[in-house]
């Protein structure tokens, strides 16, 4: 083979000799095949320019020089057949279709003979792999210039097709340009859904919405609802050869949605006056609204988005179409209190995922300007009505949410945060929020607080902490309850916290710092072969790495005396930092759980392409606790419902009594009878009450 060195130049000839004649080859041009002979020649060209030592190593240069390639390749080729005007649709989907295919074979056989490049130089670098940089290359000189004009011929197809001109329809093409978009999304769905679902959604609807306000007019009432039927059958057969079978639901939605709002605003207005002229006559009406909501498709709350969009819906209707008569708006209200309570996906559209929702919102931002907007918090404040039976539910859930944001930053705004709270105390009052209120004051002052701590360590030449350190003060009455659990922290942590004890207790005389080392995050500069790593940790997890650096190998044992943790606790942390996804330590044996027995040491060889990586702890379901606590609260709440209630009457029956209790409580819950009863019992036992000696049924107050 070629001993010799081979400067770029002389290199980069001979590659161009064989990509010229590569290039001939996928155009179809007669006499330029390429036999194995040649590619190994090129491959070992490239190879050989690629290991030669410095000043010789030519891999970033031939790196470059394949991008250069690619773009010369599909400017000269691809893009001037397809800047043609075509009269025909058809034509112009070919040969975009025929362009694709002759791209991804030179694209998959020049990649062959750079492959070394893919080997080493690209994945060292994280730069685009070489089937990445062709692809960029027709999505950013083919793809995006023809988009627009792709998806407006494949649009006048279908709505030739819908008109009933199916004469030459080639569903083979269609079927082959819709797999364009998942190829240049790299499997992903993404392109597929954002550049050509979309914009047939939005069509389609466009289309029924002209079609179903000519035919209302055209069309007897019996024969626009056989025409709608019609066009739904014919949609879903149509959408195979157009769509994926992803598409097919929020389709057929959108087609059914057009013919029904025209039905509704034209139609349903005269039925739901004719009604009117009959005694009783909106119930069945009202009957037939309430049981379409509740028939709705579940799936609708599968997404945020959907859940909103229904009720929207059909508050148009109301509004609208059954002149926002207070029966349907009742009605409507008790439908969509069922339909929330529909199994959904295996849940249910609960107190926790109306709190899932509000954290969404505010973390994910995945709703942009409007749903950050006053209307889109009113509108999930507004779902609150159809879990009335769980108002205190979702208020716990929404604390743990909320916790979570502030205490990890997550992207919340103070201003999105008060906002939600402000339209929760609106609804619900000051007595729902005053918690949530106290979380959000505390971070407020706990940032001031830092600033004054920083102060005081700048000017205190013996309070140096040695660390960064920030410190976050809660207020223990307004934040939920968390575990603590004690740790022999590291000494550089003991001198940070007893620097800040001795700066808190100086302003705060009779106040007491109870840390909770479960919250903290710690930031840890790890050593490691390859390369340094910066670990986000938790205090217990970085307590147990810095135990490393003045012992190669520590047993479990030694790291339980060390660190004093429970075993359960000692366990959770290790595993995370053993046999989960990134692997900090070694342990012997190497299994998949953690004993008494093991023994651990550091993991040189652990490297990552990302400079600063998060080893969570395995996750803990809050959930079970969450409704015990909750569930705690409410025999509280009974037991001091009871106590007003007999406190003010003296002497009460047992059915007064309960239907008393349930309607005091049914702002935040709707107490169960039985619970009801046990806690009068309970509260008899503790001379509280007493049953009247003469009727057992009649309960007089003792305290």
């Amino acid at each position: 083979m070629m001993a010799r060195t081979i400067d770029f130049a002389q290199g980069w000839r001979i590659m161009q000799i064989g990509i010229t004649k590569l290039e001939k080859h996928v155009e179809g041009l007669p006499g330029n095949s390429i036999n194995s002979e040649q590619y190994i020649k090129l491959y070992t060209t490239v190879y050989v320019m690629c290991t030669q030592k410095p000043p010789h190593d030519h891999t970033e240069k031939l790196y470059n020089k394949y991008c250069e390639v690619l773009e010369e390749y599909t400017k000269s080729t691809a893009l001037p057949s397809l800047r043609k005007t075509y009269d025909d649709e058809y034509m112009l989907l070919r040969v975009l279709l025929e362009r694709w295919s002759i791209h991804k074979k030179m694209v998959r056989r020049l990649s062959r003979i750079f492959h070394y490049l893919d080997r080493y130089f690209v994945y060292r670098n994280s730069l685009l792999s070489l089937e990445e940089v062709g692809l960029a290359c027709f999505v950013d000189m083919v793809y995006n210039t023809l988009q627009r004009r792709v998806r407006e011929a494949v649009i006048a197809i279908v709505d030739k097709e819908r008109e009933g001109d199916d004469t030459g329809i080639d569903r083979a093409l269609l079927e082959n340009i819709k797999d364009i978009y998942v190829e240049i999304g790299m499997g992903n769905m993404t392109r597929y859904e954002q550049d050509l679902e979309s914009f047939m959604l939005e069509g389609t609807a466009s289309y029924y919405s002209r079609k179903a306000s000519r035919w209302i007019q055209e069309y007897s009432y019996f024969d626009y609802i056989r025409k709608s039927e019609e066009c739904v059958k014919k949609e879903k057969k149509r959408m195979s050869h157009y769509l994926y079978a992803s598409s097919e639901p929020e389709l057929v939605k959108k087609v059914e949605h057009e013919l029904f709002v025209v039905y509704a605003n034209k139609l349903l207005e005269k039925k739901h006056s004719e009604f009117r002229e009959i005694a009783g006559g909106l119930e069945p009406i009202t009957n037939m609204f309430k049981q379409h909501v509740e028939d709705t498709d579940g799936q609708d709350t599968a997404a945020i988005r959907k859940v909103i969009e229904v009720h929207d819906k059909y508050i148009v209707y109301v509004t609208k179409c059954l002149e926002n008569q207070t029966i349907f708006h009742k009605s409507l209200k008790e439908a969509f209190k069922f339909f929330c309570s529909k199994a959904v996906s295996g849940s249910s559209l609960s107190a926790e995922s109306l709190a899932t929702i509000c954290d969404r919102i505010i973390i994910l931002k995945k709703w942009a300007s409007e749903e950050l907007s006053d209307e889109a918090i009113e509108k999930v404040v507004k779902f609150l009505a159809y879990i009335s039976d769980d108002k205190d539910l979702f208020a716990e859930f929404y604390k743990k949410k909320l916790a979570r944001r502030l205490l990890l930053n997550r992207d919340a705004s103070d201003d999105h945060e008060r906002g939600i709270i402000t339209k929760l105390k609106q609804q619900f009052g000051g007595n729902f929020t005053y918690k949530m209120e106290g979380m959000v004051t505390d971070l407020t002052l706990s940032r001031q607080n830092q600033n004054s701590f920083d102060e005081y360590v700048a000017s205190n030449p013996a309070a140096k902490p040695g660390i960064d350190f920030n410190v976050t003060l809660l207020t223990t009455s307004v934040w939920p309850s968390y575990k603590t659990f004690d740790v022999n922290l590291p000494s550089e942590m003991v001198k940070c916290v007893e620097i800040f004890k001795v700066f808190y207790e100086a302003k705060h005389k009779r106040r007491k710092l109870t840390w909770l080392h479960s919250l903290d995050t710690c930031h840890i500069n790890g050593k490691f072969d390859q390369k340094p790593i910066d670990l986000i940790v938790s205090t217990h997890q970085a307590a147990v790495l810095l135990l490393f650096n003045t012992r190669d190998q520590l047993n479990y044992t030694d790291i339980q005396t060390q660190l004093n943790l429970s075993h359960e606790d000692l366990v959770w942390v290790l595993h995370s930092l053993s046999c989960a996804k990134y692997k900090i330590l070694i342990k012997e044996p190497a299994t998949e759980t953690v004993s008494k027995t093991d023994v651990f040491e550091v993991n040189s060889k652990f490297t990552s392409r990302m400079s600063r990586v998060k080893i969570p702890l395995s996750h803990v379901d809050e959930r079970k606790k969450v409704v015990e606590y909750v569930n705690n609260d409410r025999r509280y709440a009974i037991e001091a419902s009871i106590v007003r209630i007999m406190k003010g009457k003296k002497v009460l029956g047992h059915e007064q009594l309960v239907s008393e209790c349930v309607k005091q409580l049914s702002g935040m819950f709707k107490p169960d009878v039985k619970a009801i009863k046990t806690r009068i019992e309970e509260l008899i036992a503790r001379d509280y009450l007493e049953r009247d000696k003469m009727n057992p049924n009649m309960f007089r107050y003792l305290a």
